[in-house]
């Protein structure tokens, strides 16, 4: 029994090698830039906002792609977010504030925000960005060549991370590191299969007329992780999706110290197991102790092959996400050791019916 186990250890090692090598050399990437002109409505949610937004709406005013229009959807915060918006919407009529008039009743907060933007935007394209990232001038202008080309429903992209703290570090590249060894992201846009869907929610362009089709919003008001969801929706109704798993066009610094990242992760792990919180624990006990049973069982041969794979698979989901390899590989144990952290973390908050994000709790 431990024989075989050991051999499935070794297999699965092996399994995502071979993922992470096909998200890092078949990847798809931005190219050429479109000058359409047709309106693309950058909507952003913000709550309690004001050390991000105003480079954010800096940012979109030096788009290479200028038709567009910036409606940001003040949730409610309690610092000077809104003042700030409405102060930069003196210089450039493109950008619109809209204020939350509260949080209905079965809504949370981020997807009611997300719904009134998408209900005031009048562009041909929808696209939703976090007001914490950081986007380079010709983001709008190559993406919306992409959507073009291959004619998606939506197209997301995961920023490139911005890490400061030894906590960040030691926690953001989790997210990177499950992704990139359970799913092929080429699979995203190739495959009718809803199970083989991701998206996040910094970035989620879409056509417009096929998100008002679905109303994916609305559809998903009380969902905590509506982004994969989104795409799982999509794909279900047959709308194409892509994800990207890195852009060097577009960066964000999701977190500012090790709780506020564990917090925020434990929100939707288990999300990558298919909501399975047995999966995704058998998938740390694994990746994280699966060497004492291969070093207990087979030849040392074995043992040592098992850790080149791991060391190699980390290096592909490195440069597959636009992170250090080196910093990576050092801080590889505690990154594996996090994994249990947030997924404990997870386990009570699922419990206890209470998440915390941004002074709200999401239940």
């Amino acid at each position: 029994m431990m024989e075989v186990l050991a051999w499935a250890i070794m297999g699965f090692g092996f399994l995502q090698l071979i993922i992470a090598f096909i998200n890092t050399v078949f990847q798809a990437i931005l190219g050429a830039e479109s000058q359409s002109g047709d309106l693309v409505s950058v909507l952003i949610p913000a709550r309690n906002e004001e050390h991000n937004i105003l480079k954010l709406l800096t940012d979109l005013q030096y788009q290479s792609y200028k038709n567009i229009e910036i409606l940001v959807f003040d949730d409610q915060s309690t610092d000077r977010t809104a003042s700030l918006v409405t102060e930069m919407a003196k210089y450039d009529s493109r950008i619109r504030l809209i204020q939350s008039t509260g949080l209905p009743e079965g809504w949370l907060g981020k997807n009611y925000a997300c719904y009134n933007l998408a209900q005031n935007a009048s562009g041909k394209y929808l696209l939703f960005l976090d007001a914490d990232v950081r986007v380079e001038q010709a983001l709008i202008a190559k993406t919306i060549a992409f959507a073009q080309k291959q004619k998606t429903g939506l197209l997301s992209i995961f920023p490139t991370q911005k890490m400061v703290s030894l906590g960040e570090k030691t926690v953001v590249p989790i997210m990177n590191y499950i992704l990139l060894t359970l799913l092929p992201l080429p699979l995203v846009l190739r495959s009718k299969f809803p199970s083989l869907a991701a998206a996040n929610g910094q970035f989620m362009l879409f056509n417009a007329e096929i998100y008002h089709k679905v109303q994916p919003h609305e559809l998903l008001k009380a969902e905590k992780v509506e982004d994969i969801r989104t795409a799982q929706l999509f794909k279900k109704q047959r709308h194409k999706v892509a994800c990207m798993s890195k852009s060097e066009a577009i960066s964000c610094r999701m977190y500012t110290n090790y709780k506020e990242s564990i917090e925020g992760f434990s929100k939707n792990i288990a999300l990558f197991f298919g909501n399975s919180y047995m999966l995704a624990l058998v998938f740390w006990l694994i990746t994280t102790f699966g060497f004492v049973v291969v070093l207990m069982v087979l030849p040392l041969k074995y043992f040592i092959l098992l850790n080149v794979v791991a060391i190699v698979t980390r290096v592909f989901v490195s440069i597959a996400s636009n992170q250090k390899s080196l910093q990576n590989l050092i801080l590889l144990i505690p990154q594996q050791l996090n994994i249990g952290v947030i997924l404990l973390k997870s386990i009570i908050n699922k419990k206890n019916n209470a998440y915390q994000w941004k002074g709200r709790v999401v239940r």
